[in-house]
């Protein structure tokens, strides 16, 4: 039997749709300690599990390998259609647990090609290989999901740099059925303008690795912060505007107040800031909650520590 404990990802966005200089996408983002999934994999009789999306990603695993029957089961969840990638993270997990568990001598990035996830933007799949903050970049234009994209920088976060996540429950159910279109979405993206990608990348390169890189925690919250909320207007055409609701909108500023960035994660709902030490995110935490259960219904807010080390796999 095996055991996977993955961790969860924040997405702070794509420098590059543009692809005029031959390369799409790009990642950068953390791996963070909670929440976590938590999968166990064992031999079976016959097939199962306790999850309808691990059933999905055994059988496409076996489209392109050999395994005798397994049984998943999920024992703890990264909350679904958030923007914290569970699907990713499901499916990189069942694939590399199957292939320690009968010894296929798969590479990780093997994985991935058969589980067609991690191959658009890698975040997932390195916060799962590396963990700690990432810089992936991007896929050539014609190697669309032929390759996982390379890791250009990954370093580990400081201790005392936390993050607040905040998951507003009221808009969940819309973003989930945005997420089930995703790929069609992705399909047929409208192009970005160069000159957007440029400004983009630029603050990567400039402002957003230089100051990680020094530890300068201001600098590196208000670029995470200027990039994602730049980002969010060229996504506004699928989304409500620069955000996915009023609502995330309303909390990122209300965020922005007491921490050093607030970014939403991917298509949302989930937002989050970063601040220094233990008293700062409980103030943040708090304060989010009431916002929360003021303007809406309420949702889960949590304070985690990013994820310097990746899934953890134990046999058993």
């Amino acid at each position: 039997m095996i055991r996977i404990s993955a961790p969860a990802h924040l997405h702070t966005g794509n420098p590059d749709l543009s692809g005029d200089l031959g390369r799409l996408y790009g990642t950068v983002g953390f791996a963070i300690q909670t929440p976590r999934l938590e999968i166990e994999i064992r031999k079976a009789e016959k097939e199962g599990s306790n999850d309808e999306d691990a059933l999905k990603f055994i059988k496409r695993f076996r489209k392109s390998h050999d395994f005798p029957p397994v049984e998943v089961k999920v024992k703890s969840y990264i909350p679904k259609w958030v923007g914290l990638g569970f699907h990713t993270t499901l499916a990189l997990s069942i694939g590399e647990g199957i292939n320690r568990l009968f010894n296929l001598g798969l590479s990780f990035e093997e994985v991935a090609l058969a589980m067609r996830r991690g191959l658009i933007t890698a975040l997932g799949f390195y916060a799962m290989k590396t963990g700690g903050f990432i810089y992936e970049g991007g896929f050539p234009v014609d190697k669309r999901e032929k390759a996982v994209p390379p890791l250009i920088f990954r370093d580990e976060v400081p201790d005392d740099w936390l993050f607040v996540v905040a998951v507003p429950e009221t808009p969940r159910k819309a973003l989930a059925e945005i997420r089930k279109r995703e790929d069609e979405i992705l399909e047929d993206l409208k192009k970005m303008p160069p000159e957007l990608a440029d400004r983009l990348s630029r603050m990567v390169l400039m402002k957003i690795l230089p100051a990680f890189v020094e530890r300068d925690i201001k600098t590196f919250g208000e670029g995470l912060y200027q990039f994602n909320h730049l980002l969010g207007e060229f996504w506004s055409d699928y989304q409500e505007n620069v955000y996915c609701c009023d609502l995330v909108k309303e909390g990122i500023k209300l965020m922005l107040g007491k921490a050093y960035c607030a970014c939403q994660t991917s298509w949302g709902p989930a937002f989050y800031g970063l601040v220094k030490g233990e008293a700062s995110a409980e103030e943040v935490k708090s304060i989010i909650e009431s916002f929360l259960h003021e303007n809406g219904d309420g949702g889960d807010v949590f304070i985690t520590k990013a994820d310097n080390w990746g899934m953890v796999v134990e046999r058993g």
